[in-house]
């Protein structure tokens, strides 16, 4: 035994620690090594953290030798082990969970090629977008984090692609982040006229695709990389700027499994491991991002006028409670918008119509007993779709046979409100002769051909999802409306308003480019929201807001953790989360039962913290999870809590 030498090695499942192997004799192994190694009578391929090391002496005799050198997947880079302790320590989880998300996108191609990136075309700027390039410059050059602040059509794309191409022309590699798979590919082809390599990366492509990809950003001197979160993972060296594009934007955020991580904050870990630059650009700014410029932990730049001089559209809110008393409505859409559409499609414009639910209509009722179908796996209401005629549930996909039929009474049942199925249907009745079509998460595989079709003007109107709201550039679209208004004001959260905000704005954004003028429709039953308010003022309500969240307590001012429990036995998850609450020395609320409180089967109970941001907040997370793994242990509940860092 005197001679062995032992290693240690990440395991892609969640452990507090990284298990001793013998490496055979013979055979020598570096940091960031493939092997093979077996678990718990399984093999996993692993990655060796550390060579040479002395293992505890009582764990000596039972430790294993590897299985061998895992060969099918190359060598990781030490840049990105440190990536993965950054990621796992931020976000409460083990690096073996950081590197089974990564595993997971790093499978290898069988024809592995190397992205040769050709000298590469001019990027023309106004004088204000070189302005704000200069100021860009000039903030990294001091090391700073860069927030460029651009209206909706002020040509921020323009000047990522201009950095871009500097950096590349230093011999240094790109990364380029978006919030949406649909925008990646509307981008692709803007950066591809830059950059013709351009290797594009998102979770829709087929693992052949991720493998391609994998291999030329590993053996590539330098390349430029267009995707969304999940391009973090790759394995990056020489990165010289990494751009986060609409920064704000919540599907930044993974929700599950572990790691829980929002891309912006990642990325800026792995700008800071890899000697990068960060540029996070937005139209409509975190209120997070605002106080870290605020607070001078960014730098902010602001493009303040849009490329081709076009106004903002105006706003026109329709109060549909009051046009329901007139006569004024037919089904969900005013005759107020619906001759607003009419004048656009005279006019040869486009239109898009946003509707925050998919589906037929979000629930169904009976007419004779009242009672609403529930999904029979989780607390919430079944939604109608057609085509076929089915009862979905949207949180865990449980599907029934539509009948139209109550089934404890027999009675009928009738639609509840309109998903974006049913105003396709009442648009394609006032509008027989337009082209029309739907873009949600029903039809998301035909989202690319769809995108393409708007563009290209094939589409004259087109009705979705909250995914449309985006940053997509179309150069006739002169009419947004927003169906029911009201679902997206209506979230119980602390960021309500600013999400509203935020999406209201970059609709509002998506028309009256090229110069064009636009028009922004809202229907809504709460004509005098704040929020509507708040919608194209010049003032810069920051100071406001910042300043109701330090009254409460609220992010950016504190750092938030949720701790969810999810058990398939009520009685337990209650007892043991209240078991926990008084375990858990930090201050904290709850448990208590969230909105949802069963999906798929899972009672649901949270507890929440709100921990200041100072000194001892690193130790504090330190504590929660030593915590939550000392309770799971005393307990035997492993795998029913789950921390979320930063939750959006």
């Amino acid at each position: 035994m005197a001679d062995e030498r032992f290693i240690q090695v990440i395991l892609p499942l969640r452990l507090e620690w990284e298990p001793y192997y013998i490496l055979p004799e013979g055979m020598n192994a570096a940091v960031g090594d493939r092997v093979k190694v077996e678990f718990a009578y399984k093999q996993y391929p692993a990655v060796v953290s550390a060579v040479d090391v002395t293992p505890p002496q009582e764990l000596v005799p039972r430790i294993l030798y590897i299985v061998g050198r895992e060969e099918s997947i190359p060598p990781v880079f030490p840049e990105e082990i440190r990536f993965w302790r950054a990621m796992a320590s931020y976000y409460l989880c083990s690096v073996g969970e950081v590197y089974k998300a990564a595993l997971l996108r790093d499978k290898p191609a069988k024809t592995p090629g190397i992205a040769r990136v050709t000298e590469r075309k001019a990027v023309v700027l106004s004088p204000l977008q070189e302005e704000a390039a200069s100021a860009v410059r000039k903030a990294f050059d001091a090391d700073r984090t860069v927030l460029l602040h651009g209206v909706t059509g002020a040509g921020k794309t323009e000047i990522y692609l201009q950095l871009a191409l500097e950096t590349m022309q230093k011999g240094r590699s790109v990364l380029f982040l978006v919030p949406e798979i649909a925008l990646s590919r509307q981008l692709e082809d803007r950066v591809a006229a830059v950059f013709p390599e351009v290797l594009v990366y998102h979770s829709a492509q087929t693992p052949a695709r991720k493998g391609r990809v994998a291999s030329a950003v590993r053996q590539s001197e330098k390349y430029i990389v267009l995707g969304t979160r999940s391009a973090l993972f790759l394995p990056h060296r020489n990165l010289g700027l990494v751009i986060v594009d609409e920064e704000h934007d919540s599907s930044f955020k993974q929700d599950s499994p572990a790691p829980r991580y929002h891309a912006r904050e990642s990325a800026i870990m792995l700008a800071l491991i890899q000697g990068a630059h960060v540029l996070l650009g937005s139209a409509t700014p975190s209120l997070e991002s605002l106080y870290n410029a605020e607070s001078g932990r960014f730098v902010k730049v602001d493009l303040k006028q849009r490329f081709h001089l076009g106004e903002e559209a105006p706003i026109l809110i329709i109060d549909t409670i009051a046009e329901r008393r007139k006569n004024g409505m037919v089904g969900s859409l005013s005759l107020k918008l619906l001759e607003q559409i009419d004048r656009t499609l005279k006019e040869g414009g486009q239109a898009v119509l946003l509707r925050s639910r998919r589906s037929y209509a979000p629930a169904v009722q009976c007419m004779e007993c009242g009672d609403i179908p529930k999904c029979q796996h989780c607390n919430v209401s079944m939604s109608l779709h057609l085509h076929p005629q089915r009862l979905l549930c949207h949180y865990c996909g449980h599907s029934e046979e539509y009948t139209g039929r109550c089934k404890k009474c027999g009675g009928t049942l009738q639609p509840l409100g309109a998903g974006t199925q049913r105003i396709e249907e009442e648009v394609t009745s006032a509008f027989p002769d337009a082209r029309i079509a739907r873009l949600d998460s029903d039809n998301s595989s035909a989202e690319g051909e769809l995108i393409r079709k708007f563009s290209a003007g094939e589409i004259d109107i087109l009705i979705g999802t909250q995914v449309l709201t985006k940053g997509f550039d179309f150069a006739n679209l002169s009419l947004v409306a927003v169906i029911q208004a009201d679902n997206i004001l209506g979230q119980q959260d602390f960021r309500a308003d600013e999400h509203a905000i935020q999406i209201l704005e970059q609709f509002r954004g998506r028309s009256g480019r090229r110069g064009k003028p636009g028009l922004f429709v809202i229907q809504t039953r709460e004509p005098s929201h704040p929020v509507f308010a708040r919608l194209g003022e010049e003032k810069d309500n920051t100071a406001e807001m910042l300043q109701e969240r330090r009254l409460f307590g609220y992010p950016p001012f504190t750092r938030l953790i949720y701790l969810t429990f999810k058990d398939g036995s009520e009685k337990r998850v209650d007892f043991l989360s209240r078991e926990f609450s008084s375990w858990l020395k930090l201050p904290h609320i709850g448990p208590y039962t969230p909105a949802v409180d069963k999906v798929a089967d899972q009672y649901i109970r949270q507890i929440r913290l709100m921990l200041p941001r100072d000194k001892a907040l690193q130790s504090n997370k330190k504590q929660l999870l030593d915590s939550v793994n000392a309770f799971e242990k005393e307990k035997k509940y492993f795998g029913h809590m789950f921390l979320d860092v930063d939750p959006v």
